[in-house]
C-alpha cells in the first residue's frame, strides 16, 4: 500500500472539505445568535397577527424606533385599533420562566442553570410611555403586551397581558370596548409613521449602542446589590 499517496490525497482533500463545512458553521452560528432569535420571535408575532387579526380593524406597525429624552427606544410591534393601541414586546426564550408583575427581575431556568433578566413588563413600560407622549393618549387607551415565543414554560402565574405564542391575539381580541374613533385610529397611525426614526443602519447602530449602555448599567447595579447582600 502506498501510504505516501494516501497521505497526499488526504492533504489535498481536507481543505476542500473544510470549505464545504464553513457555510454550515456560519448558519449554525447565526441561528444561535440573539439577533436571529429576536427575528424569529418577531416573525411568530407577525404571522399570528396576519392570520388571526382582521386587517380592516387591526393595523400592525413593526420595528418602530422613537426618540426619548436619554436616547432612543425600539418597539417590536404596535397594533392600532379602535379598541386601543397595543404595544407588543417579544421574548424568544426557552426553559422555565419565573416572575410576577412587581418583580424587577425574572428568572429563566434551564435544568440546573438559571439567570436573571429584566422584567419585560418594566421594559415595555418605557415603550408605552414614550408612545403615549407621542400620541397624547391616556392609560386606558394604550395596552402593554408581552409575548414569549420558543420552548419556554411559565412556572408562576402571569398577568393576563403576558402571553405565550399566539395567546397575545386572544388578549387583544378580548378588548372589545371602543377607545378610539376611526379618525383617531388614522391619526395615531400617521403620528407613529411620521414620528419614527428611519430604518437605517446608522440609527440601528445608535440604538444598539444605547441599549448596551443601559444593560451594562443595570448589570452593574444588580451585581452591586448582590455583593451588598452577600456582605451583610
Amino acid at each position: 500500500m502506498d501510504y505516501t499517496q494516501i497521505l497526499h490525497t488526504l492533504q489535498n482533500a481536507i481543505p476542500t472539505a473544510i470549505w464545504y463545512l464553513i457555510p454550515f458553521f456560519l448558519v449554525a452560528a447565526v441561528i444561535k445568535s440573539p439577533w436571529f432569535k429576536g427575528k424569529a420571535g418577531e416573525a411568530v408575532v407577525n404571522l399570528s397577527a396576519k392570520l388571526f387579526l382582521d386587517k380592516t380593524r387591526y393595523h400592525l406597525i413593526k420595528n418602530v424606533t422613537l426618540l426619548t429624552e436619554d436616547g432612543t427606544t425600539q418597539i417590536d410591534h404596535i397594533i392600532v385599533s379602535r379598541y386601543g393601541v397595543f404595544v407588543v414586546e417579544t421574548k424568544n426564550m426557552k426553559g422555565w420562566i419565573f416572575g410576577n408583575a412587581k418583580q424587577r427581575y425574572w428568572t429563566q431556568k434551564i435544568f440546573k442553570y438559571s439567570q436573571k433578566f429584566q422584567n419585560p413588563l418594566h421594559q415595555n413600560y418605557k415603550h408605552v410611555k414614550t408612545l403615549q407622549n407621542l400620541l397624547d393618549l391616556g392609560d386606558e387607551q394604550v395596552f402593554s403586551v408581552v409575548v414569549f415565543v420558543g420552548d419556554s414554560t411559565f412556572k408562576t402565574a402571569m398577568p393576563e397581558n403576558v402571553t405565550h405564542g399566539g395567546g397575545y391575539v386572544r388578549y387583544i381580541k378580548a378588548q372589545t370596548e371602543q377607545r378610539l374613533s376611526d379618525g383617531e385610529v388614522q391619526r395615531v397611525i400617521e403620528a407613529i409613521e411620521s414620528g419614527r426614526l428611519a430604518a437605517t443602519f446608522r440609527n440601528h447602530r445608535k440604538h444598539v449602542s444605547h441599549v448596551k449602555k443601559i444593560v451594562a448599567r443595570n448589570d452593574s447595579g444588580f451585581r452591586g446589590r448582590n455583593d451588598w447582600k452577600s456582605n451583610n
